[in-house]
């Protein structure tokens, strides 16, 4: 839960960032959204938090 939460306000400061320099669209960022939101209820969800989590937990073994 802890990386999750970390995850999204790091995506959200970078998306923000982006937004502020000008190098990304708001409608652009809108659509990136608004796909991620999407593809969290379908069934591609479980692979990509699974994929997510082993790169996170892999980091450190580096």
């Amino acid at each position: 839960m802890a990386v999750t939460i970390s995850l999204v306000a790091l995506f959200g400061l970078v998306l923000f960032f982006l937004l502020k320099g000008g190098s990304l669209t708001p409608t652009a960022a809108f659509t990136a959204t608004g796909f991620g939101f999407f593809l969290a209820s379908t069934g591609a969800a479980d692979p990509i938090i699974h994929l997510t989590t082993t790169l996170i937990n892999t980091i450190p073994a580096l």
